[in-house]
């Protein structure tokens, strides 16, 4: 197949941003890659790349996301376009941004094809960032604090069984605010979103808490009848 355009046109990418939240050090993390190519060859960035011609941003961006750092099957969502015609040094490029969310324990970092590495970092201590990637990353986390209080995509962070602490936890590192522990299991058990599994934790120090799984058939239906998630 072949093109004849009369005019130049910009480059099109996906920049994908990672969340995962350290249980154990009750923060928020984001996966960045280590550039292994020019431009800013050795810095650190967000996983992404050029979208290839016949395939969708989305379907680029599940790509990207596989081909350097080897995740699948995770929570996507599309926030916004950036298209500064400065934002890289290459040519002009717009590219389409992502987050993803993921249970960060069941996802170890992995470097693939054009990364030299991958690894976690708290979202509080994050290096230097390629490109206008620092700028992404700010915006990415804006949206995500937003949509956490409207939609319970914050479960996406948490393995399928999880205690009320764990989940308060959660929230607590995306919005970056300490929350009153009754005030917060009242609101989210009142929902009747949670399913008790009558399991507690296993293998740990203190008393064992009782596990928890969210119900997303019972969300999905009560949505339908005009059931609005808000904390």
């Amino acid at each position: 197949m072949s093109f004849a355009y009369k005019y130049a046109r910009p480059a099109l990418t996906v920049d994908c941003v990672i969340f995962g939240f350290a249980s154990e050090e009750h923060e928020l993390r984001v996966l960045l890659i280590q550039r292994g190519l020019p431009p800013f060859e050795g810095r650190w960035a967000l996983p992404g790349g050029f979208v290839k011609v016949g395939e969708s941003t989305d379907v680029a961006a599940r790509r990207e996301l596989e081909e350097e750092t080897g995740l699948k099957q995770v929570y996507l969502e599309q926030f916004k376009t950036f298209s500064d015609p400065k934002r890289d040094p290459r040519e002009h490029v717009v590219s389409v941004a992502y987050y993803a969310l993921v249970p960060f324990l069941s996802h170890p970092p992995k470097a693939d094809t054009d990364a030299k590495d991958a690894a976690w970092f708290s979202v509080e201590d994050v290096p230097s960032l390629a490109f206008d990637h620092k700028l992404i990353l700010e915006t990415a986390l804006h949206r995500l604090r937003l949509k956490m209080q409207h939609e319970p995509v914050g479960f996406e962070l948490l393995p399928p069984q999880f205690t009320l602490t764990q989940l308060q936890q959660v929230y607590e590192a995306v919005l970056g605010q300490t929350l009153d522990k009754r005030n917060f299991r009242k609101k989210i058990l009142s929902m009747n979103l949670l399913i008790d599994t009558g399991e507690v934790q296993q293998d740990v120090a203190h008393r064992a808490a009782a596990l928890w799984k969210f119900d997303a058939r019972r969300y999905e239906k009560l949505k339908k009848g005009g059931f609005h998630f808000a904390l």
